[in-house]
């Protein structure tokens, strides 16, 4: 037969009207569309949510059946017994019925399913909302663990499927009370302690491996350890699944396996299938041994006899027991080797294995231990898909998958498939998705994403999405590729992870523009703009930064170490100084922490008096004054003496504004007397002695001048050898004497120090010199300088023509220079 009978080809459309589902999800409103993706908008205004109710006893026991792995069809399976644990069973139901939740620890074969049905059977009445079961296998966060709690025990309304936002999600879920089986579980630490606080009023059995994470301290979960069969129970179990009594070579064969296999009960459900196998090809079951074997038995008439399988066939005996079934159970296997272990539901075996009869298939293998029930399927036991893979059962993989894809294509899209009935298979969906090549997947992942989105299943929304989409990019199906990330946008915009929808939501619009398609840019767009309008009300539900308030009026805090107290009014750091803003101290007391930052505005006051003005160009001493001390902050003073000392300051400032218009006055009038000397002779250097600054050390200073010839100036042509500046000697002129050219008159305020040129080339050690009047050389006879260094000079300038002398008196005792 056909293996693809059941399936059409890709290009052909499915058969049905489009399946259109319009469900809400949280402050929105979903419509799933499969032909032009998905669409997304806002509640309507004044549209209330609708409030979901509980499920009564029928809905639950309903709820409860869904749960379970389907019931096979044709000959019942072998009932998978559990072991002989009633301690444990009590304990178990005597811990949950005290609302305690515990964690029950076991190897994988150790029969922790079968112990969850018998306590699940006798809490039945324990908890207001019954029994929920769950199954962990895949799960690693808690969010989809809440979602289906609360779809076990809620229902919607109406028909409209009904998703909540996570606040509502963790206000529902809170108020469940129900004792809730957890099988397979995946997580532990700080993500089990998430759903467990979430949940407080349920109580927990949670059944794990013992390579899952611990949970926490805070959990408080009670820890029951499943260990193996003894040798006793051993034989009671395999004596049980036989159907008879075990002959002392069988009995001793059992003991050698509980020993290797460490009393598993799985290892002796499988121990039990090949005694059963045994039994039939040896022709000594049901006292038929002088019975013939029929026309269409596999048995041989005349068969060897089969001895008992090795202790290593007995530890790994999935080649000898695959060996032994049908070749539609051996199909099936290899189907569930190309699908990761994952069996499919027993209704697409017929067309995936092109065997009518090949859904009795499941229950054979299942009565061989080669399955295991995990939560509403069936898939290959613990150890059973490597022992297969390492006998050639996974060499057709990749054509299996492509069958199974194909397949799933075809199904999921159909029209009367309804989305309930995709989502209980995702498990199989993804796995035949991940193994197909690009083209299969492509149009699976484009058929079963809508359905999932429709089921709330979106776990396997998200993956189907991504796994599309990485398969759109390599297959280069431009318009597939969009779509999936449209879908993927949407999704992150209803599960509030803004930036993910921006970024999907971008690519869409990019790809859909590439392809001139209006109509899926225009959806993009609009739920592009939800996503700006969710940032914009994020934004605006932030908390606003540090507040600002205005500076308070005359309070200035000075900055300094140990305990600084808040001072009143202004008290002035310096009489002289700028103002310069200062950062205010935060106030000591027990009102600290309400304090706010205070703002000094950092710019200059206008000055209020000519003291002001130029108190930092011309100080009023020669003597530099040292920068005052910051004193501990005191308490405000009287400004009494503050006005006297601002009237001192007027007064220093008015006369310091008069020597400098005087200074300013002859600089103009004589400046155009000043006449270059043509002829030789002996020209006089005259300076003002300079008086040296306060503080200043002149002691071991030669004279004004450096002791290293300076360069010759190159403004004074008339100067080739550079008067006054190589000889390393100073030319001092009598009282009286008028200043020549070259020489410079002091400043008030500035002082020459040690290596200060008498020219203009000087660099002054505050504020450049003003420039004095030059007028012309006098005849006056040679003057010898005497300098106080230990090799004096004397130095002879001649002179050209005389000229009428001006005087310029010597620097008073305050810094004041006055001429006449």
């Amino acid at each position: 037969m056909d293996r693809t009978q059941g399936q059409v080809d890709p290009a052909e459309p499915s058969s049905g009207p489009a399946r259109v589902v319009t469900l809400t999800a949280g402050d929105f409103t979903l419509t799933v569309n499969p032909v032009d993706g998905s669409e997304i908008e806002p509640l309507r205004p004044g549209a209330e949510r609708a409030r979901p109710r509980r499920r009564d006893a029928a809905g639950r026991a309903a709820r409860d059946t869904a749960a379970r792995p389907p019931v096979l069809p044709g000959a019942p399976a072998s009932a998978r017994l559990t072991p002989a644990r009633e301690e444990e069973r009590a304990r178990l139901v005597r811990l949950l019925s005290h609302g305690r939740s515990v964690r029950l620890t076991g190897p994988s074969g150790s029969g922790r399913s079968g112990l969850l049905d018998a306590v699940a059977a006798d809490c039945a009445g324990v908890a207001p909302d019954g029994v929920v079961r769950l199954s962990g296998y895949g799960q690693q966060q808690p969010a989809e663990l809440l979602h289906a709690l609360y779809a076990a025990v809620y229902e919607a309304p109406d028909e409209r499927p009904l998703r909540p936002d996570r606040e509502e999600l963790l206000a529902r879920v809170r108020e469940i009370g129900a004792v809730v089986l957890l099988d397979d579980l995946e997580m532990g630490g700080a993500a089990l302690d998430e759903l467990l606080r979430a949940t407080p009023e349920c109580a927990y059995l949670l059944a794990a491996t013992p390579d899952i994470k611990a949970p926490s301290d805070a959990s408080h979960l009670e820890e029951v350890f499943l260990g193996g069969l003894g040798r006793a129970e051993s034989v009671e179990f395999l004596e049980a699944g036989v159907g008879r009594a075990l002959t002392e070579e069988e009995t001793a064969w059992a003991g050698d396996l509980r020993f290797a296999s460490e009393g598993l009960p799985l290892r002796f459900v499988q121990a039990a299938a090949l005694l059963r196998q045994r039994d039939e090809l040896n022709g000594t079951r049901g006292g038929d041994e002088d019975e013939e074997p029929g026309v269409f038995e596999e048995r041989p008439r005349d068969a060897a006899f089969v001895p008992l399988p090795t202790l290593a066939e007995g530890a790994a005996p999935a080649e000898l027991l695959a060996s032994r079934v049908s070749e539609s159970a051996r199909a099936v296997l290899r189907i569930a080797c190309a699908l990761g272990g994952e069996l499919p539901h027993h209704a697409h075996l017929p067309a995936l294995v092109g065997d009518t009869h090949a859904d009795a298939a499941v229950a054979e293998l299942l009565g061989c231990g080669l399955l295991t029930p995990v939560g509403t399927r069936y898939r290959l036991a613990s150890g059973v898909a490597r022992q297969l893979e390492e006998v050639g059962y996974g060499d057709p993989a990749a054509e299996e998958a492509r069958t199974a894809a194909r397949h799933y294509a075809w199904w999921t899209g159909h029209a009367s498939v309804t989305p309930e009935r995709v989502a209980a298979e995702a498990d199989a969906v993804l796995a035949a998705l991940a193994g197909a090549d690009v083209v299969a997947a492509v149009l699976l992942a484009r058929t079963a994403a809508p359905a999932f989105a429709a089921s709330l299943h979106w776990e396997a929304w998200e993956r189907v999405l991504r796994s599309g989409a990485e398969a759109a990019r390599k297959a280069g199906e431009v318009a597939e590729q969009a779509y999936f990330h449209h879908e993927l946008g949407v999704l992150a915009l209803c599960e509030g992870r803004l930036e993910r929808a921006r970024a999907e939501l971008e690519a869409s619009i990019g790809l859909k523009g590439a392809l001139a398609d209006k109509r899926g840019t225009v959806a993009g767009r609009r739920a592009l703009a939800l996503v700006t309008d969710r940032e914009a009300a994020g934004a605006a539900a932030v908390s606003p930064p540090l507040r600002l308030a205005p500076p308070v009026g005359g309070a200035v805090a000075l900055a300094a170490p140990g305990p600084v107290a808040a001072l009143g009014p202004a008290v002035p750091v310096a009489a002289t100084g700028p103002t310069v803003p200062v950062a205010l101290a935060a106030p000591v007391g027990p009102r600290a922490s309400e304090a706010v930052t205070a703002v000094v505005p950092a710019r200059r006051d206008a000055p209020a008096n000519l003291a002001e003005v130029f108190a930092e160009p011309f100080p009023m001493s020669l003597k530099p004054s040292p920068a005052p001390a910051l004193a501990p902050p005191v308490a405000a003073r009287p400004v009494a003496g503050s006005r006297k000392r601002t009237v001192l300051l007027a007064a220093a400032g008015a006369l310091t504004v008069a020597a400098l218009g005087t200074v300013v006055a002859l600089a103009v009038g004589s400046g155009d007397e000043e006449t270059t000397p043509a002829g030789p002779g002996p020209k006089v250097s005259s300076t003002t002695p300079d008086v040296p600054a306060a503080g200043t050390d002149t002691a071991g200073e030669p004279g004004g001048n450096d002791s290293a010839g300076d360069p010759a100036d190159p403004a004074d042509p008339a100067d080739p050898a550079g008067s006054g500046s190589g000889s390393g000697a100073v030319t001092e002129a009598e009282p009286g004497a008028t200043p020549g050219e070259g020489a410079v008159a002091p400043t008030p305020g500035v002082s020459r120090g040690a290596g200060a040129k008498p020219s203009g080339g000087g660099t002054p050690s505050r504020k450049p010199p003003v420039v004095p009047p030059k007028t012309s050389p006098v005849a006056s006879p040679p003057t010898t300088s005497t300098s106080p260094s230990s090799s004096p000079s004397t130095s002879v300038t001649p002179t050209a023509t005389p000229t009428p002398t001006t005087s310029v008196s010597a620097p008073t005792a305050t810094g004041t220079g006055t001429g006449t």
